[in-house]
């Protein structure tokens, strides 16, 4: 039964809540995940524990500010908001962490997160990255789709079901939505961070995703530097971790072992 551990890091009096799955061993890759958009430490449910059972490795999750119970950030977001979150906070989350060697999980923002801190020459660098539905550019799609879940929070049950992962389920919410939908917004693209990043890259993405098209994936395959490789899941939306749990967790494990980055 490997060690586990939930506490709060502390940067410049924010508090992220963690959790840690293992013995955190510096001379071994570290499963890091990085939410989605309205995701949180409590929303990967038991899927960190699964992937570090199946892989042997170490993982570690921590919620963002204004997400789960970390430190509340006021409305509104700027459009940079995913450039601060990977060029300024995840550096001093790593170091306090003391990861060294981080296998990035991104889910949704947390994949395009992954993605600019890798073409950004961040320190340390990640020996891997396995984005699920990333965003690379903003699509009408997404928007759309964006749309519908605002009508679902304000008048169905979407607000009830999100309220059990924050503690604040409004400035989560909104600090998300607003932003995707604002003018400034429909511009927002990361490319250019892509040609930077020659570490081996898992692209898992729904056929189903109401969120994202296979342009992201063209994207992504077409201008990284390093290897991609795509897995795409039938039957699956925009969660591939819920959607499709085992294809997922059997998906990353054998692209951990192709590349060699198993336990030493």
């Amino acid at each position: 039964m490997p060690d586990v551990e939930d506490g709060f890091i502390v940067i410049d009096d924010i508090r992220l809540e963690y959790h840690r799955i293992g013995n955190n061993s510096r001379h071994s890759p570290t499963l890091v995940f990085l939410h989605e958009g309205l995701g949180s430490v409590s929303m990967w449910k038991n899927f960190p524990e699964q992937l570090a059972e199946k892989t042997g490795l170490n993982a570690f999750s921590y919620s963002r500010q204004s997400y789960g119970k970390s430190s509340l950030l006021p409305l509104p977001r700027q459009v940079n908001y995913m450039h601060d979150e990977a060029c300024k906070i995840l550096p001093s989350v790593l170091e306090l962490a003391d990861i060294s060697h981080p296998i990035f999980i991104g889910h949704s923002d947390g994949a395009s997160i992954a993605i600019i801190y890798a073409g950004s020459a961040r320190l340390p660098q990640p020996v891997a990255l396995v984005l699920m539905a990333p965003h690379v550019f903003n699509e009408d799609l997404s928007r759309a789709s964006i749309r519908i879940a605002k009508q679902a929070f304000k008048k169905k049950n979407l607000r009830e079901r999100l309220k059990v992962y924050h503690n604040d389920v409004d400035n989560a919410f909104w600090r998300w939505n607003d932003i995707w939908l604002h003018d400034d917004f429909i511009n927002w693209n990361i490319e250019e961070y892509l040609p930077a990043i020659s570490t081996p890259v898992l692209h898992i993405q729904g056929k189903n995703d109401e969120y994202g098209t296979a342009a992201q994936i063209e994207a992504i395959r077409i201008q990284c530097a390093g290897p991609v490789e795509v897995l795409m899941l039938d039957n699956c939306g925009h969660s591939p971790f819920r959607d499709r749990t085992q294809a997922t967790l059997d998906g990353i494990s054998t692209f951990i072992e192709q590349h060699d980055l198993s336990p030493n």
